[in-house]
């Protein structure tokens, strides 16, 4: 009876051991997804603030136009 328990507990660990290998490398797939998701979303917000400001100066330039035509100002 030892030896069946014996026997059983090493399987078991045997078992924890590779879902513990297991759960590390998909812990480190989702740790670079993430970094690529960060460095993603960095990129994303820097390209909209980029945007803002090029429609920004666009928008000026309209409305000096506008006003060198004589339109007056634009809400």
């Amino acid at each position: 009876m030892f030896e069946t328990t014996l026997a059983q507990l090493e399987h078991v660990v045997s078992q924890l051991l590779e879902q513990n290998e297991a759960l590390r490398s998909q812990c480190s797939e989702l740790e670079q997804q993430l970094r690529q998701a960060r460095e993603e979303n960095d990129n994303l917000q820097l390209a909209a603030l980029e945007q803002e400001e090029r429609q920004g100066a666009t928008l000026a330039r309209l409305q000096a136009l506008l006003q060198r035509a004589g339109v007056g100002e634009v809400a």
